[in-house]
């Protein structure tokens, strides 16, 4: 078997919570990410899901070095990533790059389009060769006219900044493109568009995606395998068809649950999986099974024997008879959809 393209291996972030005043002392931390580790092959779309403030947007960037882990390993190729130097780092950029979830925050409004696609390029070096003409195949290829190279950002539609961002992250011919929630601020016909996009910028470029997002409904269509994270830790993973197929741990059957079907016959008739209460503080996670405390398994059909179980053992992260792994100590497949 080849070597994964990307291995994140118990990768830890907590951040710091300090004190008020003039000494301001560290009294707690923030457990954004939590022995999170998986795998990307070359040429493969993993999606990151989870409710917001679950911690896949920082997730993210870990893995790309934007900030740093408290622990754990980040490897890319084989070669670790965390604790290299910025010189060493900025060698990598090249192919690994980020396309982020606001298109118009994320683009400087003061330079003209195609002046923003051939920053990478100036800032790498590589302009004088060709650049000019590099800027205005990029704008082609993700479905932008290259005379409009020279408006600037605020004159373009949502969809349309998106595949500015797109465009600029592409400039240096990367490898492994991180999508964090990309579609997320479009409306959903704009989505579309910008998910084929990404679909056949992949066939044709040989590119390897990590795809953050919150709606599992859109991740269905663009991914191979499926993370999905809960409170700063991966609940279960899978391959797209399996975990919409046969969901095994409540959360990701909760998440399924609530895609609306098509057919109002189905969709009145369907069994429904509902998580009540708020997301707890990542400061103060629950003991034992952080989902514990929202479960409807754990609320309406364990004993209370396995309910000890769930608030003093923390479950594992491994295949329990449903061809996936996932972590509760009671899990059990259910078709949904």
């Amino acid at each position: 078997m080849s070597e994964p393209l990307l291995s994140v291996r118990n990768v830890v972030k907590h951040f710091p919570i300090r004190s008020k005043g003039l000494v301001r002392r560290q009294i707690g931390a923030v457990q954004a990410v939590s022995d999170v580790s998986f795998e990307l092959a070359e040429g493969e779309t993993l999606g990151l899901v989870g409710e917001s403030g679950c911690g896949k947007s920082t997730t993210a960037r870990v893995v790309l070095n934007l900030i740093p882990a408290t622990s754990g390993q980040v490897l890319y190729k084989g070669r670790e990533l965390t604790g290299i130097s910025r010189g060493g780092m900025r060698e990598l950029r090249r192919e690994l790059q980020i396309v982020f979830q606001d298109p118009y925050a994320s683009l400087d409004p003061r330079m003209p389009v195609n002046e923003i696609i051939a920053e990478p390029l100036r800032i790498h070096g590589l302009y004088a060769d060709g650049g000019r003409e590099q800027v205005r195949t990029l704008m082609q290829t993700v479905g932008l006219k290259p005379e409009h190279g020279n408006r600037y950002a605020h004159e373009f539609s949502g969809g349309q900044r998106q595949r500015i961002g797109i465009a600029r992250a592409l400039a240096l011919r990367p490898k492994l493109l991180v999508l964090d929630e990309p579609v997320s601020a479009l409306d959903v016909s704009i989505q579309a568009g910008v998910l084929n996009l990404l679909d056949e910028l992949q066939s044709e470029l040989g590119l390897s995606y990590l795809f953050v997002s919150h709606d599992l409904s859109v991740v269905r269509h663009i991914a191979d395998r499926i993370a999905v994270m809960y409170l700063g830790q991966i609940v279960e993973t899978g391959t797209s068809e399996q975990l919409f197929t046969a969901p095994a741990h409540p959360y990701t059957q909760a998440l399924i649950s609530a895609i609306p079907l098509p057919d109002p016959r189905k969709e009145r008739a369907r069994e429904r999986i509902t998580v009540v209460g708020d997301l707890p503080s990542p400061a103060n996670p629950p003991s034992g099974c952080r989902f514990r405390t929202r479960c409807p398994k754990f609320a309406n059909e364990l004993t209370s024997e396995q309910q000890t179980r769930c608030v003093e053992q923390p479950p594992e992260l491994v295949d329990r008879g449903d061809g996936h792994p996932s972590s509760c100590h009671y899990a059990e497949s259910r078709a949904l959809l």
